[in-house]
């Protein structure tokens, strides 16, 4: 019999999240910025369908990831003594999750028939509400570091050091969602909203590696046997 550390599973799952959305950004390509016109976005969505689908799936697994991180955190945080810290982990990785769902849902549908399907209005209102919530994503994103940056700094898990970098992606996180200027640096679509949420994925990771550096106090049902092959 060999045992299957769940526990384990879940705090590494921060970098899995990373990597995949990298994977998944590759596949995803460059999509037209705001204000671009309708024979753009139906290039983008019904000219690259079958990759832009590719991608949707890659991203739900790391949205999936994303949540299982977000489980995992939160339990290291409770086994801690930060209780509050952790119900706060669960409740943003949640919120997360929803919105980035949400945001691959829509682009998805426009892949598979909206963009192909000649209204443009639609087409072009639809890829504008992705933007928003790019915008929008900002706000939960810096919650989830912030309880993770807080609570393990209290819980004496990671030193001041970090929790200073902690601190300092929590601000860059907040300042995303900020970039509301219709063009430029400071747009949905600029390369603000871009650092951004490339700081959160990377704390993220860095996160998971430091969870996963600390031994598993996670009983059943998180460790289980099964058959050796």
């Amino acid at each position: 019999m060999k045992a299957l550390d769940w526990g384990k599973q879940w705090r590494g799952a921060g970098i899995a999240f990373f990597v995949l959305s990298v994977v998944a950004f590759v596949f995803y390509g460059d999509q037209p910025k705001l204000g671009a016109s309708s024979d753009q976005l139906v290039s983008f969505f019904d000219g690259d369908r079958t990759r832009i689908l590719i991608a949707t799936v890659i991203f739900c697994f790391a949205f999936l990831e994303l949540l299982w991180f977000g489980a995992a955190l939160s339990s290291v945080l409770r086994e801690a003594g930060m209780g509050g810290w952790g119900a706060a982990a669960t409740a943003a990785s949640a919120a997360m999750g929803a919105i980035l769902f949400v945001r691959m849902t829509i682009r998805a549908a426009l892949a598979f028939s909206i963009a192909g399907s000649g209204a443009a209005g639609v087409t072009s209102a639809l890829s504008d509400l992705g933007w928003v919530l790019t915008v929008v994503l900002a706000f939960p994103a810096a919650m989830f570091v912030m309880a993770g940056a807080f609570g393990l700094w209290r819980a004496q898990l990671i030193s001041s050091r970090l929790f200073s970098v902690g601190v300092l992606a929590v601000v860059l996180a907040l300042l995303g969602g900020t970039t509301w200027a219709s063009h430029g640096l400071w747009a949905p679509d600029g390369a603000y909203a871009v650092i951004s949420q490339l700081v959160v994925f990377v704390w993220v990771s860095v996160m998971s590696v430091v969870l996963l550096r600390r031994p598993s106090t996670v009983r059943s049902p998180a460790t289980v046997a099964i058959p050796a092959a």
